[in-house]
């Protein structure tokens, strides 16, 4: 198989991209470098298997040009990150919104499958336990600068169903939940790059708010494995997939927890929100997936514990970073 794999030179993209190289699969990777590195896929691209494009998913003939050679479509590329989304929020609606609405566009034409990537972000004020893929989607006021990501994603879902509904088109999405792991950039609001950095510089792991929000972290080794299963299961064609681990945690633990994990002697400093963010941001108490259908559909469940992802940060960081994305395995 040839896959197309906008972003693939991203944090999730390159782990995806290396998964399916391992399965013998050939890759086209279009990214821009704006948040990817070409040193996340520089191993991969003397082997013959993997192409890096440079060039972005809003131009429309490139985009149609790539999709004609392959015969499946991965949607990654996306602005993310809680303080890029608050500093550009109309540039990360936009690029959102043009670049899915061309990639889908293209498949359509070429009659290729697609991947769409949404995000837990359409969720938005919903946490009443675990959610589900029909539960409702509260999102925050549109005045409110972090909502800008969860509408152009939820836009992007729309978009997905009228295409498969009205054109045929062959198109599943899938809901990301807290993606944790090696080559994850801490430039943008990333927590636990970025307190493994600073757990590694002796410095106080800076935590906002009280601690006491919680997520549900997954590797990101678990998170492409889904990704394959998803991408390969006809049967997912229409449907919307959550794909995350339902082991809640607060911040405040895994702050402490990396302390630990990286015998560090920092302290924990708590932050106010104010202090932290531009204004529009909105913070949640709790976002925890339902991922029951996923499991039904393929039997997928989560082999990675929160643990593990922070030692393989840990790892990650202390042989150089990005650096480490240059050696294979080193993840």
């Amino acid at each position: 198989m040839r896959y197309l794999v906008t972003g693939g030179a991203g944090f999730i993209g390159s782990h995806l991209t290396e998964l399916l190289v391992a399965d013998g699969h050939d890759i086209v990777i279009l990214d821009d470098l704006s948040t990817g590195l070409r040193e996340n896929v520089a191993f991969l691209l003397d082997g013959g298997d993997v192409r890096l494009v440079e060039g972005s998913v809003t131009d429309r003939d490139l985009v149609d040009e790539l999709m004609g050679g392959v015969d499946v479509c991965v949607h990654l590329a996306s602005i993310v990150g809680v303080q890029l989304i608050l500093e550009r929020p109309l540039e990360a609606l936009l690029a959102n919104v043009r670049g899915t609405d061309i990639v889908m566009e293209a498949a359509a034409r070429h009659g290729r499958r697609l991947l769409y990537a949404s995000t837990s972000e359409v969720y938005g004020k919903n946490t009443d336990g675990a959610l589900s893929e029909d539960d409702d989607l509260l999102l925050g006021s549109p005045f409110k600068a972090r909502w800008s990501y969860a509408i152009s994603k939820s836009f992007g879902e729309a978009l997905a169903h009228g295409y498969q509904r009205d054109l045929g088109v062959d198109v599943v999405t899938v809901r990301l939940f807290n993606t944790v792991g090696p080559r994850q950039a801490g430039l943008y609001g990333m927590v636990l790059p970025r307190l493994v950095r600073q757990a590694l510089a002796g410095e106080d792991l800076t935590v906002y708010g009280d601690g006491s929000q919680t997520r549900c972290f997954i590797h990101v080794r678990d998170t492409v494995q889904a990704l394959r299963l998803v991408c390969n299961d006809p049967r997912a064609t229409g449907n919307v997939y959550n794909i995350g681990n339902t082991v809640p945690v607060s911040i405040m633990q895994l702050a402490v927890r990396v302390i630990q994990r990286a015998s560090s002697s920092s302290r924990v400093r708590l932050v106010p929100y104010e202090a932290a963010y531009p204004d529009g941001f909105e913070e949640l108490g709790r976002r925890e997936p339902d991922t029951a259908a996923l499991r039904a559909l393929t039997g997928w469940l989560p082999r990675r514990t929160l643990d593990d992802a922070i030692d393989d940060v840990i790892r990650h960081e202390r042989v150089g970073g990005w650096a480490a994305a240059l050696v294979p395995g080193a993840a």
